[in-house]
């Protein structure tokens, strides 16, 4: 099974499918062999997920934001500071949601194996410090293909970009963009420190990862070979978001020690971003799901206590 990703070789998501690989190939003695395919080799987000569809390829390690457009429960995960830590972060992606949202994704022919993390998303960009919300205005923003996001950078002053993660450095290099989000492991190992300059804290959504497979695919394996597949997923995920919480201050650092300048926001400057935001709740409770929202809404409640 060809597994493909658009992340560097050196993220701890490679860590997290070389574990899964290790498994899957330990426990089927070899019937199922796994090669990994990093740094975008195999297309973009978008294009790999089709593939799935299609069935010209088997595995892709990629956003649940880009699956929101398999499985729009899904977008709740980037409503912006919605998920305040690691610990309600897991308690959402293992818990009744994460298991609801997996299952809208599998009408569709993509059985997820797992959720693995890119982490917690903040801002960077080549002009300013940002330390207030007055300093965003104007800055064009690279964000993601997706509505939610490009009208949460939008409802924050910005002027938002949406473009493809394997296009954002070029941009970047080339002054196309201002900025972008993203989470530090990202930042750090694609060297976005040679771009950029600013670095906000901003901590303003928390990124998953889905490692999810054809169902087409699946469906041709063995029982024995599908549990197997499972619970590798299941294995790996929780491998590799241990690997990436103990590497994220580390990856900071790189950053640093790069000369960006890295920005804490004040609590009354943070308490702004998230008033700003609140109009992106109501304007995609129908996208998502009015049933979905309200059990997310309420999970979170629960797991914030």
């Amino acid at each position: 099974m060809k597994l493909g990703s658009v992340n560097n070789d050196k993220h701890t998501l490679h860590d997290g499918y070389e574990k899964f690989k290790e498994i899957v190939e330990k426990e089927t003695d070899g019937k199922v062999k796994v090669e990994i395919y990093a740094n975008g080799l195999l297309g973009n987000d978008r294009t790999m997920i089709e593939g799935l569809e299609l069935g010209t390829i088997e595995a892709v390690g990629v956003s649940t934001s880009m699956l929101a457009n398999w499985a729009p429960s899904m977008l709740a995960y980037d409503l912006p500071f919605s998920i305040s830590s690691e610990e309600v972060a897991d308690k959402i992606l293992d818990g009744p949601y994460g298991q609801k949202s997996a299952e809208q994704l599998e009408k569709e022919g993509i059985l997820l194996l797992g959720y693995m993390e890119n982490g917690f998303r903040h801002l960077t960009n080549s002009k300013r410090e940002i330390e207030s919300l007055d300093d965003l205005k104007g800055l064009k923003i690279r964000t993601m293909q997706t509505p939610l996001i490009l009208e949460t950078w939008k409802e924050l002053g910005t002027n938002p970009t949406p473009m493809a993660y394997t296009e954002l450095f070029t941009a970047m290099e080339q002054k196309v963009i201002d900025g972008q989000e993203n989470p530090y492991g990202n930042m750090a190992l694609d060297k976005f420190y040679e771009v950029q300059k600013y670095l906000t804290k901003t901590n303003h959504s928390y990124n998953p990862m889905g490692l999810v497979v054809s169902k087409k695919f699946y469906d041709k394996l063995s029982k024995d070979e599908q549990s197997i597949l499972k619970e590798a997923g299941l294995e790996a995920s929780a491998y590799q978001r241990k690997l990436n919480r103990e590497k994220s201050e580390e990856y900071l650092k790189i950053l640093e020690d790069n000369g960006m300048v890295a920005t804490d926001l004040s609590e009354k400057e943070r308490k702004k971003f998230e008033d700003k935001v609140q109009n992106v709740y109501k304007g995609f409770s129908d996208e998502i799901g009015q049933e979905y929202l309200d059990q997310y809404l309420a999970e979170l409640k629960k797991y914030e206590k």
